[in-house]
């Protein structure tokens, strides 16, 4: 038997690309005796940009590649030549797949649409020394570094892009229902988990109409707290917006179709208790080994709990289109696929991870504070709202940033460079 890998979690590592270096030059010219500057400034980093590609189904690549990192911008050079640009790292990704920072646990970007996100921007390119030029400082013999490319860990979680999914316990006849009524195809294993992986099929209503359905492999008791395959899958039920569970009106296998039917419930509800909410048909199958009594007995159980419930044969596709019809009229009247909404990490985050690392350089009266941390916090700042601004300048004093800038010397007057930040120090 040949196992087909699906992997539908990864975690991994993404560092654009750091900006270049500006350059310090100066004009060398015959019969000029003292040139101006004219160091160029670095190119910006690559950056990491996440796209989706359809012939992707699985996230199994990233089990073999963990780290990603994108070009870095060139330096720049002498005669105000700029560095060229980092080339952009395209990363690509199943449809449906759900990026998070993991150490915020924030979403970054729902993968679920045709637009790229842009996961980790790359560093602005260093001033050359040009830039530094003043009346009082011509011939400036330093310029400025490029900025780091932002680094995340990154998890991606691949949630199936379905309005229907098929739950129910194994060989209850799922795949054989989905492969009837669409042309999806399931692989078949023969083990307690017999479809060995999430199968998406289209079912056509006519004149254009259609929806997809997601044949979620078979579930067990104990499914959500990872028994068996349950965890791998059931993040797939998320995203649907109509839920058809599945049963054996027969008992063919020994269990009770009721208690299976409750089991899977509370599976779903332990996983994700908005997942017991959803919306459910329920569709009792392989009515040609059921007695009379025990279908009565199951239509009674669920018309009391109030459940729609209908009853087919799949191999014959007998009853399989007034389950289609009802699945169609229960998607008219539900909202869309859902889609997860982008989570800002707020800047207190990285002051509180902070390592508390930074250097402080001085070159001609300009003090120069770098670290990785404080450029995360700068990057959600707006210096532009007061409130903001003042929770920024908390930070450099707890840090001991402004103490380490009083060592180094620093006056009422001289410049403060952050990355793309400058001002005046006013003690």
């Amino acid at each position: 038997m040949v196992i087909i890998m699906f992997v539908d979690i990864a975690k991994i590592k993404i560092k654009a690309g750091d900006g270049g270096n500006g350059a310090v030059s100066f004009h060398r010219e015959k019969y000029v005796a003292s040139g101006g500057p004219d160091g160029g400034d670095g190119g910006k980093g690559g950056d990491v940009v996440f796209k989706v590609d359809d012939n992707l189904a699985t996230l199994a690549d990233f089990r073999y590649k963990r780290k990603y990192k994108a070009p870095n911008g060139q330096p720049g050079s002498g005669g105000r030549r700029n560095g060229k640009k980092g080339e952009d790292l395209v990363i690509l990704v199943p449809r449906g797949t759900v990026i998070r920072e993991v150490q915020s646990g924030k979403i970054m970007a729902d993968m679920s649409d045709d637009e790229t996100f842009i996961a980790a921007k790359g560093g602005r390119g260093g001033w050359g020394n040009p830039h530094f030029a003043t009346p009082t400082r011509q011939t400036p013999r330093f310029a400025k570094n490029g900025t780091p490319g932002e680094e995340w860990e990154v998890s991606l979680e691949l949630k199936l892009l379905a309005d229907v999914g098929l739950i129910g316990f194994p060989n209850v006849g799922k795949s054989t229902f989905i492969s009837v009524v669409s042309q999806a195809k399931p692989i078949i294993a023969d083990y307690h988990f017999t479809t060995l992986t999430p199968v998406l099929g289209v079912v056509s209503l006519g004149e254009g109409s259609s929806f997809v359905m997601a044949d979620i492999p078979g579930l067990i008791e104990g499914a959500s707290d990872g028994v068996g395959l349950g965890h791998e899958f059931l993040r797939h039920v998320e995203r649907c917006r109509l839920l058809v569970h599945v049963i054996d009106v027969a008992g063919s296998e020994g269990r009770d179709p009721i208690e299976d039917f409750e089991k899977i419930n509370e599976e779903l509800k332990k996983f994700n208790p908005e997942l017991a909410k959803r919306e459910q048909i329920v569709v009792g199958n392989k009515i040609d080994l059921a007695e009379d009594e025990q279908i009565e007995r199951l239509q009674n159980y669920f018309k009391e709990h109030g459940y729609a419930f209908y009853t087919m044969c799949a191999p014959i596709v007998e009853g399989t289109k007034e389950i289609i019809d009802a699945v169609a009229a229960k998607l008219a009247a539900l909202p869309a696929i859902k889609k997860y909404e982008k989570e800002e990490i707020p800047a207190e985050f990285f002051e509180k991870n902070k390592s508390g690392k930074f250097t402080v350089t001085v070159e001609d009266d300009v003090y120069f504070v770098e670290a990785d941390w404080l450029l995360k916090i700068l990057q959600r700042t707006d210096l532009d709202d007061y409130e903001s601004l003042q929770y920024f300048q908390r930070v450099l004093h707890s840090s001991g940033i402004i103490d380490a800038l009083v060592e180094k010397g620093i006056q009422e007057g001289d410049t403060v460079s952050i990355y793309d930040l400058e001002f005046d120090y006013v003690p």
